[in-house]
This record gives structure tokens, sequence and C-alpha cells, in this order.
């Protein structure tokens, strides 16, 4: 990637404005369930909550060359038909108190859904556009299959733009739902932020296989043809491929050829937040996820976390996702998250 797409992305965490950075427009449309994001004109991305979703999301997301980076919804002819929890770009985890919210979707059975969270979309704060950016608030809350509200989310997205960048800060801050107390998110690989791509970045070596989530449920992949596909992780720690799996790092970015030309979408964690730095829950088959929670059940049992989340004792979570048209190097990452660190403000909390 041209070194200027790097430095103009610099330029947007906090630096100068020019006559060509793009404008970043916001609109919400609460009737449709939907907020919508736009650069120029063009479709970015837009913040979602269907009553067919047991979660709020962003989706579809594209890249400045128009290039959708997200698996469909439903998934289209061609691409992988598995977990169709996975949509967008979401934020939730396996087990809060027992209950899971991560594989929560339209396909469990009534007999299971007793067994899962749903985090409910409640309100628009603030839809706001300032030129060069724009900012979304929203609130949440984390309602276990029982009926009960365990946490309380407040969120504010910030939407960036620059030639051939795209960008999007996640702040989340969760705290104990009044009358819920000690609300425990405990170790699960199933977290946190995730993002499902489109079938030209999964990785080209994914084969048939069967997963299995937390709870021992199967999901069966097929072979499929890999014909254009081409995808590739790579961490801050430099494990490459399917390496990257159940491993910490700062960040990471997963590169492949879409219509012939590169696109990468890399997650940046945040000093400070929960579990820092992250493990990455990234496979082969298209799912992209930092888990700064699941520390025993992604290293195997050598780390452990066991988060908790108090009323009086909130926790603050930080990323940052970016999405070029281009194949930047590990260094040009590094700065970007460097440049994230220094500016993203203070730390979450540790609650350790």
């Amino acid at each position: 990637m041209a070194s200027g797409a790097v430095i103009a992305a610099l330029a947007v965490g906090g630096a100068a404005v020019t006559a060509q950075t793009p404008k970043v427009g916001i609109t919400s449309t609460p009737a449709e369930k939907k907020v919508e994001v736009t650069v120029d004109g063009k479709p970015f991305t837009a913040y979602i909550w269907p009553d067919s979703l047991e979660k709020p999301v962003l989706y579809p997301i594209q890249a400045a060359s128009g290039t959708v980076v997200t698996r469909g919804f439903p998934p289209l002819q061609g691409e992988r038909q598995d977990h169709p929890h996975h949509v967008g770009l979401w934020f939730n985890y396996g087990d809060v108190n027992g209950f899971d919210f991560w594989n929560n979707s339209d396909a469990i059975t009534p007999d299971q859904k007793k067994k899962m969270g749903s985090v409910e979309h409640r309100s628009v704060v603030r839809a706001e556009s300032k030129g060069d950016h724009a900012v979304l608030e929203v609130k949440a809350d984390w309602v276990s299959g029982d009926g009960k509200t365990l946490l309380n989310e407040s969120t504010t997205f910030t939407f960036r733009a620059a030639p051939n960048v795209r960008i999007i800060d996640r702040v989340t801050t969760l705290a104990a739902a009044p009358g819920a107390g000690t609300v425990k998110l405990t170790d699960n690989k199933e977290g946190m932020l995730g993002l499902r791509v489109i079938r030209a970045l999964e990785d080209p070596a994914e084969k048939s296989g069967e997963f299995k989530d937390a709870a021992g449920r199967v999901t069966k992949m097929a072979d499929m043809d890999t014909s254009g596909v081409s995808g590739k992780y790579l961490s801050s720690a430099g494990k490459v491929g399917k390496d990257v799996w159940g491993t910490r790092g700062a960040w990471t970015k997963l590169t492949g050829t879409v219509n012939g030309k590169p696109v990468t979408v890399a997650m940046l964690d945040t000093p400070g937040n929960p579990g820092h730095p992250t493990y990455w829950h990234a496979r082969g088959y298209g799912l992209f996820a930092a888990n700064t929670l699941g520390q025993s059940a992604l290293s195997n049992g050598k780390d452990t976390l066991n988060f908790a989340i108090g009323e009086a004792k909130p926790a603050t979570f930080k990323y940052r996702v970016l999405v070029i048209d281009g194949d930047p190097s590990a260094a040009e990452i590094e700065k970007l998250y460097q440049t994230w660190a220094s500016t993203s403000g203070a730390p979450g909390a540790s609650n350790q």
C-alpha cells in the first residue's frame, strides 16, 4: 500500500484535516431500525437491530473502493452457510452468568433459548456528523434467557475516512444492571469483538472439519471451491494464518485479494483493555474476533481471568477496526496501532 494512505490514516486519528478529507455523514432511521453511515454520500456501514438478530451489529461494512468485506446477511450464494450468529461486526460474549450471548440466533431451538442471552438495543442517544467524522452513541441491555437484565451497555462509535481507508472506533462500557449484583464473564472462547468476512478473505487452506462451540454444539464444515479465496492473518506477535488462533497480540490484520486488488481488515486492541493484549479467536473460515476475556479457553489453561463487572465497577473496552484498500506491512500497521494506543484516551478498567 502506498505510504500516503497510511499517513492519511494517521491524520484522521487526530491531526490535520484538509480540503481532500472525505465527509462522513450519518442518518438515523429508527422506524427502519438502522443508522446509516456514508462517506461523501457513498455507503460505508450501518448500525442495525432487526428483530431477526439477537444483538445490534454494523452491517454491511465497505472499503473505500466499495468492496464489501462482511459476509452476506443472509449468506449469499457461494458463501459458507454456517454460524448464523456471525453477522457483520458485533460485540458480545459466550458466558455471562452462565448464559451464552455469542451463539444466540434465530436458529436456536426453543428448548435451548433459555440458556442464551440477547443484547437488546434500547436507544440512539446521538447520531451526529462532524464533517471529517461521525459519532454514534447508543444504549443497549444484555438480557438473559430468563428475562433478567444483567448488563447495561453504553457504546460510542466514531466513523472516520481517508483516501483508501475506513476506520471504526468502538468504545463500549458495561455496568452491572441495578439488582443484578456482580456479573461474571467466565473465561470462554466465544467472544468478544467479532467480524464475519466475505468468502474471498477466508483462508484457502481451510478444509472440511468440525468446530465445537463452548457448549459442545458441533458445526460441520464442508470442502468448498477455493477459487478467488486468499485471506491470510498476520498478528503483531508475528503469527501467520491458522497459528494466530489462541495467541495474544496487540493487533491482527487479515489481507486477501478481492476483484483483483488487495484488501486488508485490521483489528487493534487498546492498552488497558481488560485482558490486554487480547487473545485472537481468528478462524480460517471467516470468523475474525478479538477475545480479551477468554483466556483459559484460548490458552489451554495457561492463563485465567474470569472477569467480573459490578454496578460500581464498570468496564470499558476500546477497539479500532481499519478497512484498507491495499496490503500494508506489519510495520505500517504497528505505526497505526501506536497512534491509536496513544490517542484512545484513558484505558479501560482492568478489574484485576
